[in-house]
């Protein structure tokens, strides 16, 4: 289910951000509706695996701060 659900997901962005065109039956889709999905099964995963997400996001938060502190702050793309 995750794997479609992010599909999904790739296929909004490829078509509202890349170089692919709507199809007319894809053009009310909702990208933060299918974000959603894909929280949702992730959240699922978590609970059946004994994961504790919240746990899990801090410390990956915590990781990100320290790799990436700084490399962000002066890259010219993100101005």
């Amino acid at each position: 289910m995750l794997m479609e659900e992010v599909g999904e997901v790739a296929r909004i962005m490829a078509r509202k951000y890349g170089e692919q065109s709507f199809k007319k039956s894809d053009e009310q889709v909702d990208l933060a509706d299918e974000l959603a999905d894909v929280l949702f099964v992730v959240v699922c995963l978590a609970n059946q695996t004994g994961i504790d997400l919240t746990d899990a996001l801090e410390k990956n938060f915590a990781k990100k701060a320290i790799r990436d502190g700084e490399r962000h702050k002066n890259n010219e793309k993100l101005k």
